[in-house]
């Protein structure tokens, strides 16, 4: 198993042994505190817990080395993974505004105080495993680990949000306020709201990757810059580059000198696949097609 792969596996359990207790917390106290936004933010945790285990499956998938099938690899195996946690977690925002809108139409009840205390517990836990989890994610640049990150940084402001709506409606029960009583239903709604913006950031970059959108301008202006380096290019001629999941593969096309050989265009493809790939650690391949040069063309 490459170290790649290991520390993916490794985060994974992490997130999915993590979750399987703030799970199980926030859902059991959640419900018998009568609390819908810690209730609401268990069942986010679930979807984590769903979604670590894809993870877990996709992982060994993703890192396999390219072969005959699968010529660019196996990256966007991790790219799927993201948009189906996407998917997953669109899907529970949209239950958890349904049951926080359906409960403002009934009796309402304050909940306990100890949801507060669950609340502030996992917000401390997904704080520091959102941050682990991004800097690996960072470091080793796997999709499947950002998603996880991702889905932890959803945690985090909702388990604020839980924690303060049932703070507003304990202080709306003892002080008599009925308004604060409806805090609980309101953070609930808040909750969803941050679930699903974070869906919709998952979804987007998903879709953007599998239907291999250009990588992003301030990239390519790198990559322009390291090749205009080569005096004996001439001009380029097209510069095209995607992402593969956790890698990049780069089409460039470059005129050189009509009269130049084969060896020496294979010389300076060489040399400009080598400065690209030493700048940028997730190039895992560039394609150079060479066109001639004339004086008259300018």
């Amino acid at each position: 198993m490459g170290a790649r792969e290991s520390i993916a596996k490794k985060i994974a359990w992490i997130s999915l042994v993590a979750n399987i207790i703030l799970t199980i917390g926030k859902v059991v106290i959640g419900y018998y505190s009568h609390s819908d936004a810690v209730f609401a933010d268990g069942i986010h945790s679930a979807a984590d817990v769903f979604a670590s285990l894809i993870v877990l499956l996709v992982i060994k998938i993703a890192n396999k080395p390219a072969d005959a099938d699968h010529p660019y690899g196996h990256g966007k195996a991790e790219v799927i993974v993201s948009g189906i946690v996407g998917i997953l977690l669109f899907i529970v925002s949209l239950y958890v505004v349904y049951e926080a809108v359906s409960g403002l139409f009934h009796p309402i009840e304050a909940p306990s105080i100890l949801a507060m205390w669950v609340a502030i517990f996992s917000y401390a836990a997904k704080e520091y495993l959102y941050r682990s989890s991004l800097n690996v994610a960072n470091q080793h640049n796997s999709k499947a680990i950002e998603a996880i990150a991702f889905d932890h940084k959803a945690d985090i402001v909702a388990s604020l949000a839980a924690a303060a709506g049932v703070l507003l409606s304990v202080i709306g029960t003892k002080f008599n306020i009925h308004i604060l009583l409806y805090g609980d239903k309101i953070a609930s709604i808040f909750v969803a709201y941050l679930i699903f913006k974070i869906a919709k950031e998952m979804l987007v970059e998903a879709f953007d990757i599998l239907l291999e959108r250009n990588i992003d301008v301030k990239t390519q202006e790198d990559f322009i810059t390291i090749i205009s380096g080569f005096n004996q290019v001439r001009r380029i001629d097209k510069l095209r580059a995607r992402e593969l999941g956790h890698y990049i593969v780069v089409d460039l096309r470059i005129a050189i000198d009509h009269n130049k050989t084969i060896k020496e265009g294979h010389d300076l493809a060489r040399e400009i696949k080598e400065a690209l790939m030493e700048q940028y650690d997730n190039i895992d391949e560039v394609l150079i097609h060479l066109n001639p040069y004339f004086p008259e063309d300018e």
